[in-house]
C-alpha cells in the first residue's frame, strides 16, 4: 500500500534547475577538432611531389624505350653551361 502525504501532486521544485543543467550540458558539448602539423603538411606535399616525378620518370623511360625520347643537344648545352656560371 502507497501512502502520499498531504501534498500529493507530481510537482518537482528542483525540476527547473535539471532542465536548465541539461541544456547547458548540450550547449557547451565539446566537438571534435583535428589540427594537421605543418610538419604532416610538408610531408603530404612532398609526397605527392615525388608521385608527380615517379609518373614523369616512367612516361620518360617508356619513350626511351620506344625510341620516340629525342634530345635537344642545343638546349642542353645551354642549360649546362647556365648551371655552372650560376655557381
Amino acid at each position: 500500500m502507497k501512502i502520499n502525504g498531504p501534498n500529493h501532486s507530481n510537482f518537482n521544485p528542483y525540476k527547473k534547475n535539471i532542465q536548465n543543467q541539461q541544456q547547458a550540458s548540450e550547449t557547451t558539448a565539446k566537438k571534435d577538432k583535428i589540427e594537421i602539423s605543418n610538419e604532416a603538411k610538408q610531408m603530404q606535399e612532398h609526397q605527392k611531389a615525388q608521385e608527380t616525378r615517379k609518373k614523369h620518370v616512367e612516361a620518360l623511360k617508356q619513350k626511351v624505350d620506344a625510341g620516340e625520347y629525342q634530345v635537344d643537344a642545343k638546349q642542353t648545352a645551354e642549360k649546362m653551361i647556365n648551371f655552372w656560371k650560376n655557381r
